[in-house]
C-alpha cells in the first residue's frame, strides 16, 4: 500500500489542471519588452503559473541564446556562484578565507585540448554553448544598464556577475558526482587500524567479490589526505568570518561520519504501453541530490522549427537531461562505474619535487598562478600534477605523494553537458548512439518513445584497469595503469523488457551473465532497498497509471525497516523499556510518515544505535573503530542468518541466535530512552517529523539577519522518508535534518505530453521576492504535481507573463 502522511489529492487540482480547465477565466499575460544585442530574429519567453519558461525561437541559435538569457534572468547568482566555485575564483569577490578552496578546484579544472574536447559531444555541441553563453553575457550587459533589477545578491556584496566563456560550460568537473575516492580512503583506513577482512562489514561488495592489499601499498595514510579534494567539491559556504577574511578555515566542512550521509541517488522507471492505463508508455524520473534554494534543478522549454525539448537540467547548462523532445521521453540515475583512483608515489629523498615512475624520478608538473583577492594582492599558488592527475597531498617526511587520477579529467567529461547528443534522438537506435559518448556523471539512462518502445541504456566512462580491481589506493610507480575505457557499447543494456517496464535505483543492476570479473565497472552501489519496493509495486499492478507513479515516487514504505521488524516479532523483553518498544512496533508497517511515531523510534534505533551494536559485536574493538556506520545490507543479512556461513556471531546456530537477539534488543532499549529525552515519555506523541526536517537553505543564509533568512530559506518543514524509500531522504546524522531527496519529480505521458506532470522544490526563481521562489514548496510536500505543459496552445492558456526580446544594437 502507498501511504503518504498528508493524502495525495488526485483530482484536478492535486495533479495539474488540464489543458482546458486552464484555459478558464486565464488572465491577460503581461509583456514585457526587451531589445538584446545578438539576437537575430525576435523571440518569445511565456512564463506559465507555476514559473516554467517556455521558450520560442525562429532558429536554434536563437533559441539557445534565449535559453542562456532566460537562465540569468531567474537564477543569475546561483550560477555565477557555480561559475566562480568551478573555475576557483571565489576570492576575487569573497577576500581571502577562499584561497585554498580556489586552488583547490583548480587542480580539477580541465586542462586539455578545448577542440579534442568539443569533439567528444555532439557536432554543433559548441556551437550551442556559445550561444548559450552570449544569452546569459546579454542578460549581464542588460542587467549594466538597469542597475537597480541587479540580483539582492551581488547588491548586498557589492560586487557584478561575471561575463562567460563558452568553455566555462564544459571546463569545470568538480561537481560531476564521480566515484569512489572517499571510499578507497575508508577501505585503507581499516586496513590500517584493524585487517582488510573487517571491511566487508563497513561495504559489501556487489558482484561478490574479494579485494587485496596492492602490492607495495601501506595502507597507513595521512589523515587529512582528503582536505584538498573535500575542498575541490564542495559548495561554498558562507559566513560572517570568511567574508572579513579573518577565519581561513570558514570555507572547510568536516568530512561525513557516514557516506549515507551525502548519498546521492535517483529512482527512474519505464513502462510499456501494454502495461499502461494511457496505452502509451510512461516515463518517470525523481533525481535525488541536494536540497537548496534555489533549487538545482531548473525546468524549461525551447521550441524551435527543428527542436522542441521540454524538461529539468542545471541551469548553467544549455539543453535538458531529463525531459522529452515530442519523440522520446529520457531520464536518468547514477549508475556506479569506478571512475577514481588514488596513486601514492615515493619521492625521491634527494630532489622532493620528483617521484618515482618505472624504475626512475619523473619530475612534477608544477603550474604558478595568481588568485584575485578582493581587497588585496593577487596570491601566488602553485598546482602540483604527477602523469595521473593532481596533487592533493605531499608527506615530505615520509617522503610520500598522492594524486588523484579521475576519469573527469579525460575529454568529453562535462557533467551532462552530453544531453545535447541525445536531445534530437527519435529512435532507440540513435539514443543509444548518442549515449555512446556520454562521459558523466555514470548514468542509468531510461527511454521511451511514442511508438511504444522502451529501454535502458548505461552510459559513462568506465576505466580499463588490467591488474587490480580499483578498490584500494595503488603505488604510481608505473605497475597500475589504466588501459584506456571501455567502449559504450561494452555496457549493458535492455530494450522492451518482457516484463513490460524498466526500473532502476542505483542498485547493482548488472546482468547476470555481465563479464563484470573482467571488465570491472564498479563494486559499491547503493543499497538496493528502493529498487526492491519499487521493483515490487510495479510487479504487483497489472496496469499502471500516471497516477500510480506518482504515489511511487512519494512512496516511504522501508524495506530495511519491514526486515527489521521480521526479526523483532518473536522477541520479548523483560526489560520495561525494551518491551515497550517491541510493543510499539507490533502491526507497523514499516511506512515513514512524518507523524509515525513508530518510523521516529526506528530512525534514531537504526541512525544511532543499531548499526554500533551490531559492528562491535562483530568485529574486534580496532576494526569496529576504523569505520563509522556498517553497510546496511550486509548488516540485515548478517542479522537474518547469524550462524551463516562467515559466522559473524559464532559456530553454534543457537548461541549465534542468542547474541544477535542481544544486539536487536540492548540496542532499541537504548533508543527508546534516546527518545524519551527527545519528545517525552508518552510514544504516541512521538512523532517522526518533530526530528526530521527539510530544509531548502539559501547561500547567504549565515551572513544576514534573522528576518532576511526566514525570506531566503524554505523550511524547515516536517518531513518523512528515510534514505531507503522510494521518497528518499538522506539525512545528517546528527540532527536529522535533511540533505538530499528527490527535490525535482516528473512523470511523462509519452505522446500525451500535456498531460505529463512534474515539480521543483522550492520553485522556479532565484528572486527571493518572486512569487515563484517558493510556491511550488507546499505541493512538492503533499507529493502533489502542475502539469508539464508542453502544446503551444495549452502553454498560451497557461501563461502568466511573457518576455518578448528583439535584436538589439
Amino acid at each position: 500500500m502507498l501511504i503518504r502522511s498528508l493524502p495525495m489529492l488526485l483530482s484536478a487540482v492535486a495533479l495539474g489542471i488540464s489543458a482546458q480547465a486552464v484555459a478558464k477565466d486565464a488572465p491577460k499575460a503581461a509583456t514585457q519588452t526587451i531589445a538584446v544585442p545578438g539576437l537575430s530574429k525576435p523571440a518569445d519567453i511565456l512564463i506559465d503559473r507555476w514559473g516554467v519558461p517556455h521558450i520560442y525561437a525562429k532558429s536554434e541559435d536563437d533559441g539557445f541564446f534565449a535559453q542562456g538569457f532566460n537562465a540569468a534572468r531567474d537564477r543569475l547568482f546561483q550560477i555565477d556562484l557555480w561559475r566562480r566555485r568551478g573555475l576557483g575564483q571565489l576570492s576575487e569577490v569573497f577576500g581571502p578565507a577562499y584561497v585554498e578552496q580556489d586552488r583547490a578546484t583548480r587542480l580539477f579544472l580541465y586542462r586539455g585540448d578545448m577542440q579534442v574536447e568539443w569533439n567528444h559531444y555532439s557536432p554543433d555541441a559548441q556551437r550551442i554553448a556559445t550561444r548559450f553563453v552570449a544569452g546569459i553575457n546579454a542578460y549581464v550587459d542588460w542587467l549594466a544598464k538597469h542597475p537597480e533589477q541587479m540580483p539582492f545578491e551581488f547588491r548586498k556584496l557589492n560586487y557584478t556577475p561575471a561575463h562567460w566563456a563558452p568553455e566555462d560550460v564544459v571546463r569545470i568537473r568538480s561537481h560531476g558526482l564521480t566515484r569512489n575516492l572517499q571510499s578507497e580512503v575508508a577501505r585503507a583506513n581499516v586496513a590500517c587500524k584493524a585487517n582488510l577482512a573487517d571491511d566487508t562489514i563497513r561495504f559489501g561488495l556487489q558482484p561478490a567479490w574479494q579485494t587485496q592489499l596492492p602490492d607495495g601499498l601501506d595502507p597507513c595514510l595521512p589523515k587529512d589526505l582528503l582536505k584538498v579534494f573535500t575542498l575541490a567539491t564542495q559548495g561554498v559556504r558562507l559566513t560572517p568570518e570568511s567574508l572579513k577574511g579573518v577565519d581561513v578555515d570558514s570555507t572547510r566542512v568536516a568530512a561525513a561520519a557516514n557516506l549515507e550521509e551525502t548519498m546521492e541517488g535517483s529512482n527512474n522507471w519505464v513502462i510499456a504501453p501494454g502495461k499502461s492505463t494511457t496505452g502509451r508508455a510512461v516515463m518517470a524520473n525523481d533525481p535525488h541530490r541536494a536540497y537548496s534554494a534555489p533549487s538545482l534543478r531548473y525546468i524549461a522549454h525551447v521550441s524551435t522549427p527543428t527542436l522542441d525539448i521540454i524538461g529539468a537540467g542545471e541551469p548553467s547548462l544549455p539543453a535538458v537531461s531529463i525531459g522529452h523532445n515530442g519523440h522520446i521521453a529520457f531520464g536518468l540515475t547514477i549508475f556506479n562505474i569506478d571512475q577514481e583512483d588514488l596513486y601514492v608515489y615515493e619521492l625521491n629523498p634527494v630532489n622532493n619535487s620528483e617521484y618515482r615512475y618505472n624504475g626512475g624520478w619523473e619530475p612534477f608538473t608544477v603550474l604558478h598562478e595568481a588568485v584575485k583577492v578582493r581587497g588585496g594582492e593577487p596570491r601566488p599558488v602553485d598546482l602540483t600534477f604527477t602523469r595521473h592527475g593532481p596533487v592533493i597531498y605531499i608527506d615530505a617526511e615520509k617522503h610520500r605523494a598522492y594524486a588523484v587520477r579521475s576519469a573527469w579529467l579525460s575529454p568529453g567529461m562535462s557533467p551532462y553537458f552530453g544531453s545535447v547528443g541525445y536531445m534530437r534522438a527519435r529512435t532507440f537506435a540513435q539514443f543509444k548512439q548518442s549515449m555512446m559518448n556520454w562521459g558523466a556523471p555514470t548514468e542509468n539512462q531510461v527511454y521511451a518513445d511514442t511508438k511504444g518502445n522502451i529501454g535502458w541504456v548505461p552510459g559513462g566512462l568506465a576505466p580499463i584497469r588490467p591488474n587490480w580491481d580499483g578498490l584500494l589506493p595503488v603505488p604510481g610507480d608505473g605497475r597500475y595503469e589504466w588501459a584506456g575505457f571501455w567502449r559504450g557499447d561494452q555496457l549493458p543494456s535492455a530494450y522492451n523488457p518482457k516484463s513490460g517496464y524498466f526500473t532502476s535505483s542505483n542498485e547493482m543492476n548488472l546482468p547476470p551473465d555481465y563479464p563484470y570479473r573482467e571488465r570491472k565497472l564498479g563494486f559499491e552501489w547503493t543499497n538496493g532497498s528502493r529498487h526492491a519496493r519499487i521493483d515490487e509495486v510495479l510487479a504487483k499492478l497489472d496496469k499502471v497509471s500516471i497516477e500510480d507513479s506518482m504515489h511511487l515516487q512519494n512512496d516511504m514504505v522501508s524495506i530495511p525497516a519491514r526486515r527489521l521488524m521480521a526479526l523483532l516479532a518473536p522477541l520479548s523483553s523483560n526489560d520495561a523499556d525494551t518491551q515497550a518498544a517491541l510493543n510499539l512496533f507490533k502491526g507497523w508497517n514499516a511506512t515513514m510518515l512524518e507523524d509515525s511515531p513508530q518510523a521516529a523510534l526506528h530512525e534514531v534505533w537504526f541512525t544511532h544505535y543499531l548499526g554500533r551494536a551490531f559492528k562491535n559485536a562483530v568485529l574486534s574493538k580496532a576494526g569496529a573503530e576504523a569505520m563509522a556506520a556498517p553497510d546496511t545490507a550486509v548488516m540485515l543479512d548478517t542479522l537474518e542468518h547469524p550462524q551463516g556461513s562467515d559466522r559473524k556471531f559464532g559456530e553454534d546456530p543457537q548461541q549465534a541466535a542468542a547474541k544477535r537477539d542481544a544486539v536487536l534488543l540492548n540496542s532499541l532499549k537504548l533508543a527508546w530512552s534516546d527518545m524519551v529525552r527527545r519528545q517525552g515519555p508518552n510514544p504516541q506523541a512521538w512523532n517522526w517529523g518533530q526530528l526530521h526536517h527539510n530544509l531548502n537553505a539559501h547561500p547567504f543564509a549565515a551572513i544576514v539577519d534573522e528576518a532576511t533568512r526566514a525570506k531566503l530559506n524554505v523550511g524547515p518543514t516536517p518531513e518523512g522518508g528515510s534514505p531507503y524509500t522510494p521518497n528518499q531522504s538522506t539525512y545528517r546524522a546528527n540532527d536529522f535534518l535533511q540533505t538530499n531527496g528527490p527535490s525535482f519529480r516528473t512523470v511523462v505521458d509519452v505522446g500525451n505530453w500535456d498531460n505529463s506532470r512534474a515539480v521543483n522544490l522550492p520553485g522556479q526563481s532565484g528572486d527571493p521576492d518572486s512569487p515563484h521562489y517558493r510556491d511550488l514548496a507546499l505541493l512538492w510536500l503533499k507529493g502533489e504535481y502542475f502539469p508539464l505543459l508542453y502544446s503551444r496552445k495549452a502553454v498560451e492558456a497557461a501563461t502568466e507573463s511573457r518576455v518578448h526580446l528583439v535584436p538589439g544594437k
